[in-house]
């Protein structure tokens, strides 16, 4: 007598001792490819029934003991862990957020990262036999797919275990693995406020603004940059104390709702290095409850942590009017603070700036850096002047900083040796750095 048994996952299999009986199979778009796990029962079938419903498509399963749950080009996987290998703790209190995640998604392989703070997530071409997770240390596996050849990579994911093998061309290795259910929920923003920004104007402000922000967490919103938007207009901002950085967006759409939100600064510079060399648009959510944001693009995600608390009235820390203005060539002005910034370090790291006014509207801008055991530099540029002869000291990275992301003419303005400078970019509007002076005996 024939035995039918319908069978729906390739994980569940139904044997019988008897010697003669038929087997019908009835697979499901869901059931997978695979025929192996009922090779024990095809052995002792009399005759085999195969059901396929619409979008079932069968084929030949790799023999015991070859199986390949993963295969994806070597460029791809050494592409996708750079990108996610940003994210990964350094000092890490949770040992699993030393590891990436590698996650089976619809036919693509995930890799993801993450150190509490901050958690990315890239999608790469695979071909997926069987869906699997697992996680595996960043730096080992980073280190050795860099160095294999560039041809497929098939990766042995297993669902609970300790191991994965990868191979490639002729290499074979084994790394040990923490299962994945272990590591951190990444949250997946899907409502809030939405804005799609240009990827060049939103790489193009972030360099500029993101190395104005403290470095130390003695106040915590200055170790971030203000987002904030009025109208079709996002204005980005970022502070340490003594200096103060600020570049509008233009947005192609108004938010449904205002933004005003303090983005940690490192979360900018993981962004700025996600869209360095893209061209598509990036979508940035804020959830509802204004603690965490999303930047997304096409194949690519970064969720990281708000910073809570109330950003400083910068606004007041912008004169609106100047006692004296020079127009400086960048590339001059830049090549003398650099020489100038040899002497400066050992000098406490001042520079001096005095402008003098020459014949008609030109003037001449001095640089000097001295230190008493070391010595003194003196160097000169041409300006366009306008208003009264002016003195001021500043920093000497601050000074090297903000040129550094500038270009063409840039705009000093001076109202006192001991009030703030204005740089502004000439023939521009959305930029504005402010750098404290240092006192100093002249």
């Amino acid at each position: 007598m024939p035995i039918i048994a319908h069978i729906f996952s390739s994980d569940r299999i139904f044997s019988n001792s008897m010697q003669d009986f038929s087997v019908a199979l009835t697979i499901r778009p869901r059931d997978g490819n695979c025929l192996r796990a009922f090779s024990l029962a095809l052995s002792r079938a009399h005759a085999l029934s195969i059901i396929t419903l619409p979008g079932v498509a069968l084929s030949p399963c790799p023999a015991r003991g070859e199986r390949v749950k993963v295969q994806v080009l070597q460029e791809n996987l050494q592409r996708g862990l750079g990108i996610v290998g940003r994210a990964v703790a350094t000092r890490a209190t949770l040992p699993i957020t030393a590891n990436v995640l590698l996650k089976t998604d619809g036919g693509r392989l995930m890799l993801a990262a993450t150190d509490l703070d901050i958690s990315i997530s890239t999608w790469v071409g695979a071909r997926v036999d069987e869906e699997g997770a697992t996680t595996v240390p960043s730096r080992l596996i980073g280190d050795f797919v860099a160095q294999l050849p560039p041809q497929p990579v098939d990766l042995h994911i297993p669902d609970r275990g300790r191991q994965v093998k990868i191979s490639c061309a002729r290499n074979e290795s084994t790394m040990s693995a923490m299962d994945a259910e272990d590591f951190p929920r990444i949250q997946e923003i899907s409502e809030g406020t939405a804005i799609t920004l240009d990827a060049k104007a939103l790489r193009r402000a972030i360099e500029r603004v993101e190395f104005a922000a403290a470095s130390d967490d003695s106040r915590p919103v200055l170790t971030g940059v203000q987002l904030k938007t009025d109208g079709q207009r996002l204005t980005m901002a970022a502070a340490d104390g003594f200096r103060l950085a600020v570049a509008d967006i233009t947005l192609a759409k108004a938010p449904e709702q205002a933004i005003e939100v303090i983005v940690p600064a490192r979360a900018f510079r993981e962004l700025s290095r996600l869209v360095a060399d893209s061209n598509e648009d990036v979508e940035m959510r804020v959830n509802a409850q204004r603690t965490q944001v999303r930047f997304a693009l096409t194949d690519t995600e970064m969720v990281a942590q708000l910073i809570q608390g109330t950003f400083p009235n910068y606004n007041q820390l912008i004169p609106s009017e100047y006692n004296t203005r020079a127009t400086i060539a960048v590339d001059e002005f830049k090549r003398e603070v650099r020489i100038a910034a040899i002497f400066a370090r050992d000098g406490s790291g001042i520079i001096r700036l005095q402008l003098q006014p020459g014949e008609g509207p030109t003037g001449q801008l001095t640089i000097s850096a001295r230190a008493d055991e070391v010595g003194d530099n003196e160097g000169k540029v041409d300006v366009k002047l306008e208003g009264d002869p002016s003195k001021i000291a500043f920093n000497s990275r601050y000074l090297q900083d903000v040129l550094g992301i500038l270009n063409g003419e840039v705009a000093l303005e001076m109202t006192s040796p001991s009030a703030q400078g204005v740089f502004r970019p000439v023939g521009e509007t959305d930029y504005v750095h402010v750098v404290m002076p240092m006192f100093v005996q002249w």
